[in-house]
């Protein structure tokens, strides 16, 4: 499946904050950015992150393909958090 329709099928922009930083996974209401920052605290593990927010493997692909993607306006809401 290429990026735009794992992307389509996964996520979806939040609509109580629009903008790329802040999109989320469909059905589930996890922000990529959470994904992200969890992803590279657990040394890039996929399964790990689909198991600690109970969601699809293939969501959290999604999401670090939409990362690929917006990764200056998430780093920048990482930081933004971490700050």
């Amino acid at each position: 499946m290429d990026d735009d329709a794992l992307i389509g099928q996964y996520l979806e922009p939040n609509p109580n904050r629009p903008g790329p930083a802040d999109w989320w996974l469909k059905d589930y209401g996890v922000s990529v950015w959470a994904l992200v920052g969890y992803w590279e605290s657990v040394q890039h593990d996929v399964k790990r992150v689909a198991a600690a927010y109970a969601v699809p493997p293939d969501a959290v692909r999604a999401a670090l393909r939409y990362y690929a993607q917006h990764r200056d306006a998430i780093e920048a809401r990482l930081a933004a958090n971490r700050a």
